[in-house]
């Protein structure tokens, strides 16, 4: 695989996201941090000056209390998390952390139950419905001579 197809900055990113996700495990003891938080993604800009770190939170609403703690926490820690991603880091300067709530997974399952029960609620047709249909259909095609059109024969 060529380095283009892989860029320095998605490198970057996928190293801060495996080395925080085990920093904040192991090592952040701030009790407003969630058990229940995991890093869902992490975007580098192209100069590596800054990283947006996306968090989720499994089974918490957003704009809860505890998303408003977790987000405190880590804010709070993001200078100690940058001096561990430093000394792990074999680059000039270590991206600023900036972090960010995600609530991408609490949007999918409230569509998901959303579908859920359009379908639920869906009426369809009777099996009885559906033959008369599919027979009034075919005397339709003969009455058109098999579904060619006239002269074609």
């Amino acid at each position: 695989m060529a380095s283009s197809d892989y860029p320095r900055s998605h490198r970057v990113a996928d190293f801060i996201q495996r080395e925080l996700s085990q920093l904040i495990r192991d090592q952040v003891k701030d009790p407003r941090l969630s058990p229940m938080m995991t890093i869902a993604d992490v975007e580098v800009s192209r100069d590596l000056s800054s990283a947006k770190i996306h968090y989720t939170l499994i089974g918490a609403e957003a704009d809860s209390d505890e998303q408003r703690d977790t987000h405190k926490a880590l804010t709070s820690a993001s200078g100690f998390l940058r001096r561990q991603l430093a000394q792990m880091m074999r680059t000039r300067s270590v991206p600023n952390l900036r972090f960010y709530f995600d609530d991408s997974s609490a949007r999918g399952a409230r569509m998901s139950a959303l579908i859920d029960e359009a379908v639920a609620s869906n009426t369809t047709a009777s099996d009885d419905e559906l033959a008369e249909s599919d027979q009034s259909a075919r005397s339709d095609e003969d009455l058109l001579g098999g579904g060619h059109p006239p002269g074609r024969d």
